[in-house]
């Protein structure tokens, strides 16, 4: 079994990753992305992945862990493997605010029009709602950000159950820090 997390930039992968670290899940990361102001926590972030299109088969790699894989590229994994996909969602609005911050920090700026940008999301969410549906070798659960963020403790059990752990839900939701929650 392969755990993935994934989700749209900005939805709160960083964080789920964080939490099932501290829930005693083994994650595959590399910490080449350090912590920085926009995910003081860190991205727990494997750098192979952004390589699954070219090579699938490195997802080998995370095999009885979690790994972090962009939605884009969960089309991409290869079918002879079983996935449990915990899905991180966001609004829309939300996503857009905390990137525009991320850019200012970078000195860069969002020249795109952010109507075209949710309409583009919103297509590609469709198309991971409709992959998450047809692969026999996927199984997901979706998790609203705002809501962990809200009350953790409502979720932790559930992550358990669908990933058939035991997992430290203290330490898990001690992971969640609502100050960080600052573009709405």
């Amino acid at each position: 079994m392969i755990t993935i997390v994934s989700g749209l930039p900005r939805s709160g992968t960083s964080l789920m990753m964080q939490m099932l670290a501290a829930g005693g899940m083994h994650i595959l990361t590399d910490n080449i992305r350090s912590a920085d102001e926009d995910n003081p926590r860190g991205y727990c972030e494997w750098e192979p992945t952004k390589h699954l299109s070219e090579n699938p088969e490195l997802i080998t790699h995370a095999e009885g862990k979690a790994v972090k894989v962009v939605s884009e590229l969960l089309f991409t994994l290869p079918p002879k493997h079983d996935y449990k996909i915990i899905f991180m969602e966001r609004p829309l609005k939300e996503i857009l605010a905390s990137q525009d911050v991320m850019l200012g920090r970078r000195g860069k700026s969002n020249s795109a029009d952010n109507r075209e940008i949710i309409r583009a999301f919103e297509e590609h969410l469709k198309r991971v709602t409709e992959l998450l549906i047809e692969r026999d070798n996927f199984s997901s659960c979706r998790i609203g950000y705002r809501k962990l963020i809200q009350d953790p403790w409502n979720y932790v059990e559930q992550i358990g159950e669908f990933l058939g752990l035991s997992l430290n839900t203290v330490a898990m939701t001690q992971q969640v820090d609502l100050s960080l929650y600052r573009n709405r």
